[in-house]
């Protein structure tokens, strides 16, 4: 694929411009998986070109003959599981049989938006003059731009691909240098399901030369980013001049609250293979434990048995339970954090360190940290990493404010028996999303993102189309 696949503008597959490559990093040995070719100012204006070209012919195309071309991109998607799940494992380190999740998850945008694309209902309204006649109907915003990280190649994809679509829009992606060609896969469905083909464009290469000459150009009406809180940040500063609108997700650092009243040995139970899924990699990976005082060292003791337990391994051992992280600059930062937590006296209970049977890879180990104060950075900052801290409680109160004391509002989580208590400790979370008794909260038809520092917009459900599309009121009265 390395060699076969490239850039994407316009329906063709190409090198760049400029003739340069990158290379794509396996982190499991820290040798070249490969080279891609690296997009130039050629490139991005040659996409942006084609983006406006596109976007009109599609948006005049009937709605149901649309459906079927965007539900054809997750089906291929499906057919293609073996190939997307050896590419993600190979570039990202996940292990392979968990990527099964994302590439459902991924399809199911496509097929979830196939169907909202015959449900872009407009509205009449009663005018107030008796020959008149008002209507309100939605239009594309025109050429959009996705950014995404590399943590979740597919879904992050997707979720912004399949709704522009579906609104009508045209869309140039640029993915993370890290996962490439899991990128350029499903770039490939599109290809082949058709007449999408012209509308999705691709450009890999360093973020310093692609991301200003989008945001500066006025043919690019919509933004969206998943992302770090800087990036986020700086994309809507450059957004200013053009007044594009954008929507972000940028991080979090999730609460998991475990009342008096949950079982603390399931709680542990369920959260163990969440947490540590991706290696810590998600951005709404469970990443601050408040344990109620009475259940805390029967969940520390349990949790700590289980984190135990799991297999470290080469991504594509069928046996792995973590794998590598993504890169060193991931690992060097979780080094950093665990560094700060020891200093500052929290506990370690398990792990703090890069496992000694592997001599390459960015590997480290499940980490699992207790008595840890609310001050240290690992409370503060979010690790996205395999790194676990662990903090009591003693009130409802008390710990819905100690949630509240940082900026983050992605994700949150609930564990408790009392509907009441769910209600009251859910309400007061500052989050845009919470899982009472559950961590399932990422589906095609639900409105995923948050609010604070954890960005703007949502994607997912109808609540994501609103983003790509202009709402016009035309009132027609007769003369």
């Amino acid at each position: 694929m390395y060699e076969s696949l490239g850039l994407y503008i316009g329906g063709e597959w190409r090198a760049g411009a400029d003739g340069r490559q990158i290379d794509v990093i396996d982190p499991a040995s820290e040798r070249p998986l490969g080279r891609v070719p690296a997009a130039g100012p050629r490139d991005v204006e040659a996409a942006i070109a084609a983006a406006e070209k596109a976007w009109r012919p599609w948006s005049r195309t009937p709605a149901w003959e649309r459906a079927k071309i965007i539900r054809r991109i997750g089906d291929l998607m499906r057919e293609r599981a073996a190939g997307f799940r050896e590419t993600v494992a190979q570039e990202l380190g996940r292990p392979a049989r968990h990527a099964d999740a994302e590439i459902g998850l991924a399809a199911d945008q496509f097929e979830w938006y196939a169907e909202e694309t015959k449900r872009l209902y407009g509205q009449t309204i009663e005018s107030r003059l008796a020959s008149g006649h008002t209507t309100v109907t939605r239009e594309p915003v025109g050429v959009v731009a996705a950014f995404t990280a590399w943590n979740f190649p597919l879904v992050l994809l997707a979720r912004k691909i399949a709704p522009a679509l579906a609104a009508g829009c045209a869309i140039i992606c640029r993915p993370s240098e890290e996962t490439p060609v899991s990128a350029m896969l499903l770039v490939k469905c599109c290809h082949d399901a058709g007449l999408a083909a012209v509308l999705v464009n691709l450009l890999v290469g360093p973020a310093s030369e692609i991301t200003p000459l989008i945001m500066a150009s006025p043919l690019v009406r919509k933004v969206s980013l998943t992302g770090s809180i800087p990036v986020g940040k700086s994309l809507y500063r450059q957004s200013a001049d053009t007044l594009k609108r954008l929507s972000l997700e940028l991080g979090g650092h999730a609460p998991v609250i475990v009342c008096a009243d949950a079982d603390p040995e399931k709680v542990a139970e369920l959260t163990v293979p969440v947490k540590f899924r991706n290696a810590g990699q998600v951005c709404v990976s469970p990443s601050r434990f408040f344990i109620h005082r009475s259940r805390h060292d029967a969940f520390v003791e349990r949790f700590v048995d289980l984190t135990r337990r799991l297999k470290i391994g080469h991504p594509l051992a069928e046996d792995t339970d973590v794998g590598p992280l993504a890169n060193r600059r991931r690992l060097e930062a979780i080094e950093a954090i665990v560094a700060d937590a020891t200093a500052a006296g929290a506990r370690l209970e398990c792990g703090g360190r890069r496992p000694p049977e592997f001599n390459a890879g960015y590997y480290y180990e499940p980490t699992v940290f207790s008595r840890v104060h609310d001050e240290a950075r690992i409370m503060r900052e979010e690790p996205f990493g395999p790194v676990v801290p662990i903090t009591t409680f003693d009130s409802v109160d008390e710990v819905i404010e100690r949630s509240n004391a940082i900026d983050y509002g992605l994700a949150s989580y609930v564990f408790t028996g009392e509907l009441a208590t769910a209600h009251r400790i859910s309400g007061g979370l500052k989050a845009g999303m919470c899982g009472v008794n559950t961590y399932a909260l990422a589906a095609a038809e639900v409105p995923f993102g948050g609010v604070h520092e954890s960005g703007f917009g949502r994607e997912g459900g109808f609540y994501a189309l609103a983003d790509y599309l202009d709402t016009k009121y035309t009132h027609f009265a007769a003369i």
